[in-house]
């Protein structure tokens, strides 16, 4: 685990203290000897809704005072916390490898038999697993809400070109090819934002990473390369050659155009298509609200085959040495109602995690919704590669000069440093 500078340690502590400090005060109509649970809690973008929710839990728990603390650079203040000894009752985070790499530590409760996880899809809370768990057996977080990654749409340019979502590879290239004719352009890059390269690695590199590779991967060690059974080099070259496939269908001057570009230009009918995730779609609808937004998976070579790439948007988890564990248990437990996840969903535009969720009613939205009935789900790649490896430098580099096996022997070639490093 990396450690953080000092003064981003001493930032996320003071900022830490501050929110405690604003939101420590119990709410109207407590109960004055109710207990205290300290929520930390890590969206901005979900803070009124974490709030009304909050609220109503107190209203008939009025014997638990759960103060909301909603802090800025998440993953820094945890840390903080986590070094002070000081872990929140409740927290909810991000379902990301910094999250794996948390879970590891044995800093979380264990889930492992509650019955909370009969409500939720197995699938999800298999995506939040595989992230990492205490010694290998535990359940240490539940999954709250689920984003997606896939390519966004817009459906009126696909109707006056007589256009439908592709459900295979080839058959997207021939939507490229069939826009490009037409005179629109199909994707717009955004490479001047390296990060932006992950979402189609994500997407297209989900095949080649089923049936275990990263296990693999990890037991290998240092001994990952080109003759090794499994390696990027040997597994991800079709990965890396679509990548490379999709931004030929890209506008010009591509490199120098940012995340906050692509989604302005999507916005207003200037490109067809934009490879990144729901996540992108409040922004969107904020350039303009009456866009008529569709999302679609990166497609296999057969439909049958076709994956959804969804990670855990929010991971709700308890502090395994909370002093409080039956209150925190029973307002995780509120949290895990049907009728709160999907009102979170709803309220987020994301996916609810519920084992009965009839499905989303976000007419965009709509068509993944049969990849969670089916559980034709599967969890980001890029979060099980260590945050020491530069993936979207790589990436990026390979998308600029078309040098594909140089990318991958890049990311062997760090798998292997981080392997001699650490020892796994």
């Amino acid at each position: 685990m990396r450690q953080p500078s000092l003064a981003r340690l001493a930032t996320a502590t003071l900022a830490v203290a501050l929110v405690a400090g604003v939101s420590a005060c119990g709410s109207p109509g407590q109960d004055p000897d109710a207990v205290t649970l300290d929520f930390f809690q890590f969206k901005p973008e979900a803070a009124d809704t974490f709030d009304a929710i909050v609220a109503d839990f107190e209203a008939a728990n009025p014997d638990i005072d759960v103060v909301v603390n909603t802090v800025p650079d998440p993953d820094t203040a945890i840390r903080a916390l986590l070094v002070k000894g000081k872990t929140p009752d409740v927290l909810t985070l991000n379902g990301s490898g910094n999250f794996g790499l948390l879970a590891k530590a044995g800093v979380f409760h264990d889930f492992t038999g509650d019955p909370v996880l009969e409500r939720i899809n197995p699938g999800v809370q298999d995506i939040l697993g595989d992230l990492g768990t205490f010694e290998g057996r535990e359940v240490n977080a539940l999954g709250f809400s689920s984003n997606a990654n896939g390519i966004l749409y817009n459906r009126e340019i696909f109707a006056e070109h007589g256009l439908e979502p592709p459900q295979t590879w080839a058959e997207l290239i021939d939507v490229c090819e069939r826009l490009e004719a037409a005179g629109v352009t199909p994707f717009y890059g955004t490479l001047a934002d390296a990060w932006t390269t992950q979402p189609s690695f994500n997407g297209l590199g989900a095949y080649a990473a089923q049936d275990g590779f990263f296990d693999d991967l990890r037991a290998e060690g240092a001994d990952v390369g080109p003759d090794a059974p499994v390696s990027f080099e040997r597994d991800f070259d079709t990965t890396l050659t679509r990548m490379q496939q999709a931004y030929t269908f890209v506008q010009d001057g591509y490199r120098g155009r940012t995340y906050d570009d692509g989604n302005a230009a999507l916005a207003n009918g200037e490109v067809a298509m934009l490879m990144q995730g729901i996540w992108a779609t409040s922004q969107i609808q904020a350039v303009n609200p009456d866009i008529d937004l569709g999302v679609f998976p990166y497609p296999a070579d057969d439909a049958g085959d076709t994956l959804l790439v969804s990670g855990v948007d929010v991971a709700v988890t308890i502090g395994r040495d909370t002093p409080h564990l039956a209150e925190a248990k029973r307002f995780v437990d509120y949290l895990f109602t049907p009728e709160v996840l999907d009102r979170y969903a709803a309220e987020q535009h994301m996916f609810s995690p519920s084992a009965t969720s009839t499905g989303t009613d976000d007419p965009m939205l709509a068509e993944l919704q049969p990849y969670f009935d089916d559980g034709r789900i599967t969890g980001f790649i890029d979060h099980q590669v260590p945050p020491s490896i530069p993936l979207a430098a790589v990436l990026q580099q390979g998308i600029f000069d078309g040098d594909g096996e140089r990318a991958l022997a890049t990311l062997d070639n760090e798998w292997r440093k981080v392997a001699a490093r650490t020892g796994e």
